[in-house]
């Protein structure tokens, strides 16, 4: 049985993953985390220092001022997290890296397999693409997403400058009277609205010819999904920082 520790229990996907993992009877609830505390079928603190239950592992969806104290936690009493936050500073991505080196760590912008599949691919046909198309990343959101770009859309922008000669500028947005769009420009545009859960497109645009690799999310379940695979891929481990393409690749 593994046991879980919920981390933003009481937010969208805190409920996605409560409703996926009462699904599998080798999983288990044993607390949550959360800054708004209400019932449930297990007792949910606002902070992880409060926790009182043994676990195996922390799920975190939550905020990404949450993410510093988890880590700090779970890196004293050596207990594996997976920290699918969005929108962490420079400050936390360091934190992680640091606590990897005392618990297992698991971190993605995004914990959908399709999209990271899309990542891999990414590197492969970018490069052969580099000296004539440019690169225009468009991800659309539900409005009520607080961070812009998205995690996913700096993944997928990450993925380009990995296979390219040259590593592209990144712009957020375009607006001007005389802009010159240089190939060595990556432009990164985020859409907000309604409740669309995640729509990722990767453009390449060349003389004559344009590509486009789309990823559409048709719900949630998709990264809870993704959560609980990583989850239970640390839960072996001791130490270390581990990523979807780690576990994609069996290593």
């Amino acid at each position: 049985m593994l046991k879980i520790v919920l981390s933003g229990a009481n937010g969208r996907m805190g409920k996605v993953l409560q409703t996926l993992i009462a699904k599998e009877p080798e999983l288990t609830v044993v607390a949550g985390i959360d800054r708004n505390p209400s019932q449930a079928d297990f007792p949910i603190y606002q902070s992880i220092t409060e926790l009182k239950e043994s676990a195996d592992v922390v799920i975190d969806f939550s905020h990404y001022t949450a993410v510093p104290e988890l880590l700090t936690y779970c890196s004293r009493e050596k207990l594996p997290i997976v920290v699918a936050t969005t929108g962490l500073d420079e400050t936390a991505l360091e934190k992680i890296k640091t606590a990897s080196q005392h618990t297992a760590v698991f971190f993605s912008a995004n914990m959908s397999l399709g999209i990271n599949l899309l990542a891999k691919a990414i590197k492969t046909i970018t490069a052969p693409l580099e000296e004539q198309f440019n690169v225009e990343i468009i991800e659309k959101h539900h409005n009520q997403k607080k961070d812009a770009p998205s995690g996913t859309a700096l993944l997928l922008a990450d993925a380009v400058n990995e296979a390219v000669k040259e590593p592209k500028k990144y712009i957020y947005g375009r607006h001007g009277n005389d802009l010159e769009n240089p190939l060595s420009e990556l432009g990164i545009h985020a859409v907000r609205g309604g409740t669309i859960p995640g729509e990722h497109t990767v453009l390449y645009a060349g003389p004559d010819e344009i590509i486009e690799l789309t990823h559409t999310a048709l719900s949630r379940d998709i990264f809870a999904n993704g959560a609980l695979k990583a989850a239970k891929y640390i839960s072996t481990k001791s130490t270390g920082l581990y990523d979807m393409e780690k576990l994609i690749d069996g290593k």
